[in-house]
């Protein structure tokens, strides 16, 4: 479920036009930014996009750009790119192949694929990265699921265990996103925003990728997933770790305190 929705009476000119009057003049209206940008949907957005080029005359990401800065400004200029919102990075580089999209389980399958998996990587010395990629990265969700229980009884072990003691750097990394996702994608989502903000320093550009690209999929069930996993609402974990217009803005794309 998502929090930001969009808006049903819509008009890209008076947007556009509430956006120039934020950014005309002296100073910016910050809060006119989040109000606009926040209540629409990306589809809305690419519009307001093109109106203000057609209408006003100049580029909408480059006025944004010369008013705003730092982190609120990344979080703006990512509501605008129209790549975002599929853009989470690791998972892109981890889900590309040619994934079934279907619900079909092949048990025969299932078992030939855990026991390839084992071969691959457990029961040989050095790991066969390929197996591993070319099945966690195009077989479907539900076979998958079935996959990783008949590999918990071949190996002993976890899935996950195994991709961590046989792999490193992007490829485990990537590889563990694939199982997470296909688990549980909004508890795997929880996860990236907890670790994004515990402990010293933020990493921001994760929790701003996560926040604009989640908030218009699944932003609701991330939310509830947080709160169980950790026991504090993701509201309370950005309100303690951000602040200034950057809190104001992802706490909109966050929708509510739990």
């Amino acid at each position: 479920m998502a929090t930001i929705k969009g808006v049903s009476s819509f008009s890209a000119e008076q947007e556009a036009q509430a956006l120039r009057k934020a950014m005309k003049g002296l100073g910016t209206d910050e809060d006119a930014i989040i109000e606009t940008l926040t209540k629409l949907n990306a589809s809305q957005r690419q519009q307001v996009l093109i109106t203000y080029k057609s209408t006003i005359g100049r580029d909408l990401i480059d006025d944004l750009k010369s008013e705003l800065s730092g982190n609120f400004e990344k979080v703006i200029v990512g509501l605008m790119t129209p790549t975002t919102m599929y853009d989470v990075h690791e998972l892109r580089r981890a889900l590309k192949g040619n994934r079934d999209e279907g619900t079909f389980v092949d048990e025969t399958l299932a078992q030939q694929d855990a026991q390839c998996l084992y071969e691959a990587g457990e029961k040989k010395w050095g790991t066969d990265e390929v197996q591993f990629m070319s099945i966690l990265c195009t077989r479907n969700r539900c076979h998958l699921l079935r996959v990783f229980d008949v590999y918990r009884g071949i190996a002993n072990k976890d899935i996950t265990e195994s991709i961590k003691s046989e792999m490193s750097g992007d490829l485990e990394d990537a590889l563990l996103a694939v199982v997470k996702c296909m688990r549980n994608k909004p508890a795997y989502f929880a996860e990236r925003l907890y670790k994004s903000m515990k402990g010293l320093g933020t990493d921001d550009s994760t929790l701003i990728r996560v926040m604009v690209s989640r908030s218009e999929v699944d932003m609701l069930y991330i939310r509830r997933e947080f709160l169980s996993m950790y026991g504090k609402s993701l509201h309370s974990f950005i309100k303690g770790d951000c602040s200034g217009d950057y809190r104001k803005v992802l706490l909109r794309l966050c929708g509510g305190e739990d």
